[in-house]
């Protein structure tokens, strides 16, 4: 009932300015809900890029990566933990060089 109380669902003719203000809330909420999805996007974007970075240095460099850690690589979504990763990858000998905690 509360619900129901607050979008003014149990009033039998709800007034003009009822409505307006309901219909208010419910944009606000629905416009807020979308830009946090559009958000969620654009970082899972931003990371699947930075981890495909990682990759690529390490392709480049001739450093082999076995599924396992391609999966591991791709699955990190931390911006400063692939940033790390890919500063590593530029450099380093080995693969346990960029992701010590496979090593």
């Amino acid at each position: 009932m509360p619900l129901l109380l607050h979008f003014g669902l149990d009033q039998q003719e709800p007034t003009a300015d009822e409505e307006d203000e309901v219909s208010a809330e419910i944009r606000a909420w629905f416009e807020e809900y979308k830009q946090q999805l559009r958000n969620e996007g654009r970082n899972e974007g931003r990371a699947e890029e930075a981890a495909r970075a990682v990759l690529t240095a390490l392709r480049v460099r001739g450093i082999a990566v076995p599924d396992t850690a391609r999966e591991r690589i791709l699955a990190e979504k931390d911006p400063e933990t692939l940033e790390r990763w890919h500063e590593r990858a530029i450099v380093a000998a080995s693969l346990a060089e960029v992701l010590d905690e496979l090593s």
